[in-house]
C-alpha cells in the first residue's frame, strides 16, 4: 500500500472527479408554487444548466409604487402649502384593473400595483393629499362632496417629480434581457423572478448520483436485534445525509458480508445508475478487507494518507459490468476507512468541496478560521491530525473527546474540526490553529 500526503491525495480525488463537471446531464424541472411546496427537495441547491432570458417586461405595466392619486405633474406645477393645487377626484384603480385613461383635470385614486392609466406621470402618496385619506360613496351620502352631483376634490401642495412613486414598465428587467445566467443555484429569490416571468418549466443540472455502500459483517439495520459481535449501521446515515447536503441524490445499499462476491454484485446492480460509487469500510491491511478484495482487481489503488483519522483511502476507475449487452462505462470510486469519525471526516477533506462545487454553492468549502486553542494538544509525528473541538464564548477552540476514530458522539457534539498539520507535534494553549466551522 502506498503512502499519500493529505494534499497528494486530494489532488488526486479532485482528478478523478474532475469529469463529472462536464457528464452532467440536464433535466427539466416545474415551476408552480403548487410544485415547489410539493416537492421543495426537487428546487434545494439546483444549478441552472443554461441562461435564461426574459420572455416578458418585469414589471409588465406602468405600476404605482404607492396607496395615493395618479397625476399628471404638470398639473400640479407650482402647488405650494399657501396655493394648493386642486383636482377633481377621477375613478378609483386597484390592482388587477386594466389600464384606463386620466382625464385632464383629474387625479385618480390609485392603489399599490394597479396600472398607471395613460396619461398619468406620477403617483402622489395619500399621506400628501389634502384630505389625507380616500373618500367614499358614504361621504358622499353625509354630505361631504365638494361639488355638485357628489363630485370630491383633492388638494396637493407640492409639485411631484415625472415617475415618482411609478414603477416603469420593464425597470427591472426588460424582455430578452438575461434574467439568470447558466450556473445560477436556484433559490427563493431566483425562484421568484422565473414565476414572475410566467415561466413554466426550466432546464437544470441532474443532481450528481451517488451509490453509497458501507460494509461490513458485523453491521445491522437500527431497529433490528444485535447478535453478539454485531454493531448497527451508522456510517450509512452519516454519509447518506452528507451527500444530500452537497445537493446530491444517494442510494444506500450497505453490503453486510465479507465476501468479495456479495460487494461486486452490488456494484454491479447499482452503478450503471449512478455516478460515483463510495464505499465504507474494507479498505485497511487486514485479512478480510472486502473492499480491497473486490474492487482491487478492478482498477482500484488503495494507498495510505498521513492523516489521523482517516489513514486508509482508494480510489480508481472500475467498470462495474455490462448493460444491456455493451460494456459499461468505466464510474469513479473512492473508498473511505469503516470508522464513523474516519469516514466523515475522509469525506469532509477529500470529496465534499467537489460534491458542493459541482452543485453550485456559493462556499464548497468549510470557513476556516485561525483561533487559538484553549488548552495543550499533542499531535503524531508525520500525520495531519483532525480534532473535533467547540468555540468557546471568547473565541478560542476547545477539543471535545480524544482523537479516536470510533468517537461518533463527540463529533456528534462539536462544532468545528481543529487541523494540526504535518510537523506540528505540540501546540501549546493560546496558540492559534486552523480551524474549519462545520455547524452551518
Amino acid at each position: 500500500m502506498s503512502s499519500r500526503s493529505l494534499d497528494e491525495h486530494r489532488a488526486a480525488v479532485a482528478a478523478l472527479l474532475a469529469p463529472l463537471a462536464d457528464d452532467r446531464a440536464v433535466e427539466t424541472i416545474a415551476i408552480s408554487a403548487a410544485r415547489i411546496a410539493g416537492a421543495p427537495d426537487t428546487y434545494r441547491h439546483r444549478t441552472l444548466a443554461h441562461d435564461v432570458r426574459s420572455p416578458t417586461d418585469l414589471p409588465p405595466f406602468d405600476n404605482s409604487q404607492m396607496d395615493g392619486y395618479a397625476v399628471r405633474s404638470v398639473e400640479l406645477f407650482g402647488a405650494s402649502a399657501d396655493a394648493p393645487a386642486r383636482l377633481l377626484v377621477d375613478s378609483q384603480i386597484n390592482a388587477g384593473d386594466s389600464i384606463s385613461e386620466l382625464k385632464p383635470g383629474t387625479a385618480a385614486p390609485i392603489m399599490t400595483g394597479a396600472p398607471l392609466p395613460s396619461g398619468a406621470d406620477a403617483v402622489v402618496p395619500i399621506e400628501r393629499a389634502i384630505p389625507d385619506r380616500f373618500r367614499s360613496a358614504d361621504d358622499a351620502s353625509a354630505g361631504d362632496a365638494d361639488g355638485a352631483d357628489g363630485v370630491f376634490t383633492v388638494e396637493f401642495a407640492s409639485t411631484p417629480a415625472s415617475d415618482e412613486y411609478v414603477r416603469r414598465r420593464g425597470s427591472d428587467i426588460g424582455a430578452g434581457g438575461l434574467l439568470l445566467p447558466a450556473g445560477s443555484v436556484l433559490g427563493p429569490a431566483q425562484l421568484g423572478v422565473l414565476a414572475a416571468t410566467g415561466l413554466t418549466s426550466i432546464d437544470v443540472l441532474r443532481r450528481i448520483r451517488v451509490l453509497l455502500i458501507a460494509t461490513g459483517h458485523e453491521i445491522r439495520e437500527p431497529g433490528t436485534a444485535l447478535e453478539p459481535g454485531q454493531i448497527y449501521d451508522s456510517n450509512s446515515a452519516v454519509l447518506s445525509q452528507a451527500l444530500i447536503e452537497c445537493g446530491c441524490t444517494v442510494v444506500a445499499w450497505p453490503c453486510r458480508s465479507d465476501d468479495a462476491t456479495d460487494l461486486l454484485h452490488i456494484v454491479e446492480k447499482g452503478a450503471p445508475t449512478a455516478d460515483l460509487v463510495i464505499t465504507v469500510g474494507g479498505v485497511s491491511a487486514g485479512a478480510r478487507e472486502v473492499v480491497r478484495d473486490a474492487l482491487g482487481p478492478l482498477g482500484v489503488e488503495f494507498a495510505h494518507v498521513a492523516m489521523q483519522p482517516g489513514g486508509p483511502q482508494g480510489l480508481g476507475l472500475v467498470s462495474p459490468g455490462r448493460t444491456r449487452g455493451q460494456p459499461a462505462e468505466r464510474i469513479p470510486v473512492v473508498t473511505f476507512p469503516g470508522n464513523p469519525v474516519s469516514a466523515l471526516i475522509s469525506f469532509e477533506v477529500f470529496v465534499r468541496p467537489i460534491l458542493r462545487r459541482l452543485a453550485g454553492f456559493a462556499r464548497p468549502e468549510r470557513e476556516v478560521l485561525r483561533l487559538p486553542l484553549a488548552e495543550a494538544v499533542d499531535s503524531p509525528d508525520g500525520k495531519h491530525q483532525v480534532r473535533r473541538a467547540s468555540i468557546d464564548a471568547d473565541g478560542r477552540v476547545r477539543l471535545v473527546g480524544g482523537p479516536s476514530s470510533h468517537l461518533l458522539h463527540s463529533y456528534a457534539a462539536s462544532t468545528a474540526l481543529v487541523h494540526l498539520p504535518v510537523g506540528l507535534g505540540h501546540a501549546d494553549a493560546k496558540e492559534p490553529v486552523d480551524v474549519w466551522r462545520i455547524d452551518d
